[in-house]
């Protein structure tokens, strides 16, 4: 089984502040940083370093040959990454003295899919096969269609959370991730257990897993529950923190492991990688995974 991943190559501009930027204060900043991220690439690289088969679909714009070295050195495919013309997707990131963060997005190449580019890169997948799609680039509605079309599993994380998710067939998502901002945004719903139901009433056959901070996570599906509670270390930068539950929880997925089994991977995963600075550089190996103990 291998999984495909169309999903977001940034550049971060990573700023290091006493707190997050009021409207219309002007605040020095400690330092900043350059990191490789995106939602995509970041979760592209928690897969492959919990050991799965995936190939990353995306484009890249000037200054991009960062983004590709760096998906090359942690073994995502990148056949499938195109170079473009143009600026690279880039974040502006703040990060405050707890580790919280506030992040502006630019979307640059990664607005550039076309649908000839889509069908060119599935041409190589079967219905074996897991597509997985973030929000941060454009023709996501597309995408799921397609893939549909070839009957592969789609793997949805909704975010950010914008109107362009209502163009997408939702119906045909087999596994929804998302935290409680994006959940409120999706159900109208502001209390968890009223965004589990109505989610489960929008889409009795997909598999959710809400993601709830320090209060840990849910997991839900057509006739089962769990809760997996967070683990407690020091937090120094949670940027790439739901990335890195994403590719660990898809990890577990694909290579059969029992669903609380892959909470608790997919937790330890993410507890590891908010005690580290920046994003894609943040996300810990398996074996650092597996023989953490918290």
């Amino acid at each position: 089984m291998k999984v495909i991943n169309f999903g977001s190559l940034n550049l971060d501009y990573v700023y290091h502040v006493a707190h997050i930027v009021a409207p219309g204060e002007t605040q020095d900043t400690a330092d900043r940083t350059i990191f490789c991220g995106g939602k995509g690439l970041n979760q592209s690289i928690a897969l492959a370093k919990a050991g799965v088969e995936v190939y990353h679909a995306g484009m890249v714009g000037e200054g991009g040959e960062a983004l590709i070295s760096m998906c090359e050195k942690e073994k995502v495919g990148i056949h499938y990454i195109w170079k473009i013309p143009g600026p690279c997707g880039h974040k502006i990131i703040q990060v405050d003295e707890n580790g919280q963060n506030s992040i502006l997005l630019y979307g640059g190449a990664n607005q550039k899919f076309t649908k000839n580019y889509v069908d060119e890169v599935l041409a190589d997948f079967s219905e074996n096969d897991v597509v997985l799609v973030q929000n941060e680039i454009n023709l996501v509605d597309y995408i799921i269609e397609a893939a549909s079309k070839k009957r592969m599993k789609i793997i949805f994380n909704l975010s950010p959370y914008n109107q362009n998710l209502e163009k997408c067939d939702l119906a045909k998502v087999s596994l929804f991730l998302l935290n409680e901002v994006e959940a409120e945004q999706m159900t109208g719903r502001s209390d968890v257990e009223g965004m589990l139901q109505e989610l489960k009433y929008r889409f009795p056959a997909a598999e959710v897993v809400l993601t709830l901070g320090e209060e840990g996570c849910i997991y839900q599906d057509a006739s089962r529950t769990f809760h997996q509670e967070s683990f407690h270390v020091p937090v120094k930068d949670t940027t790439a923190a739901g990335d890195t539950f994403t590719g660990y929880f898809i990890a577990a997925k694909v290579f059969g492991l029992d669903v609380r089994e892959g909470l608790i991977i997919a937790s330890k995963a993410a507890a590891i990688a908010v005690m580290r600075e920046g994003a894609a550089s943040s996300i810990p190996e398996k074996a650092e995974v597996l023989d953490m103990e918290l």
